[in-house]
């Protein structure tokens, strides 16, 4: 037997190692994709006496999107229920309660109007968990789905407890 040339040696070396990757066991890798069917939603209550907005929206938001759980697919809505007690109670960290500004608009000319932190707490504290939770979710069919499984309400009482919530701490 002649020894082989160093184009041999590396061609050999070659078919050795692309041999091993072709004969990977494909089947050791299922990855499970969710879909509608296979989606179950769990209901979650948070209290937000004293939770900063911000910090508490990062966490609603995440639960709204299914992030939490090891079946998160991006394409599907595999989040849960969340609903969020004492709104009115929760709070902004440094000076944000009077320089941040909430913007509507009409569609008419002139019709923009500025409202700061502190107005809109005063007259619908619920909006403003809600507006922070909606900023953070796809802009999309998807978001739009997601933001229809959030509850705020303003007291400590919610009519959901037929679905048995489960508490969460922030």
């Amino acid at each position: 037997m002649q020894p082989l040339s160093k184009t041999g040696v590396f061609f050999r070396n070659y078919l050795i190692h692309y041999l091993r990757y072709i004969t990977v066991d494909t089947l050791s890798y299922k990855t499970i994709s969710a879909n509608k069917q296979t989606v179950t939603h769990a209901w979650h209550v948070i209290d937000g006496d004293g939770a900063v907005v911000g910090r508490a929206a990062t966490h609603i938001a995440t639960m709204l999107r299914g992030k939490h759980k090891p079946s998160y697919t991006p394409h599907v809505d595999t989040g849960d229920y969340v609903i969020v007690l004492n709104a009115e109670k929760m709070r902004f960290t440094g000076a944000k309660l009077d320089d941040k500004q909430y913007i509507t608009y009409s569609g008419y000319q002139s019709g923009q109007k500025r409202k700061t932190a502190k107005q809109v707490f005063d007259s619908k504290p619920c909006m403003i968990i809600e507006s922070a939770v909606r900023g953070m979710l796809p802009k999309n069919k998807l978001g739009r789905a997601m933001i229809k499984k959030l509850f705020v309400y303003e007291g400590d009482q919610h009519p959901h407890a037929a679905q048995k919530p489960i508490k969460f701490e922030l």
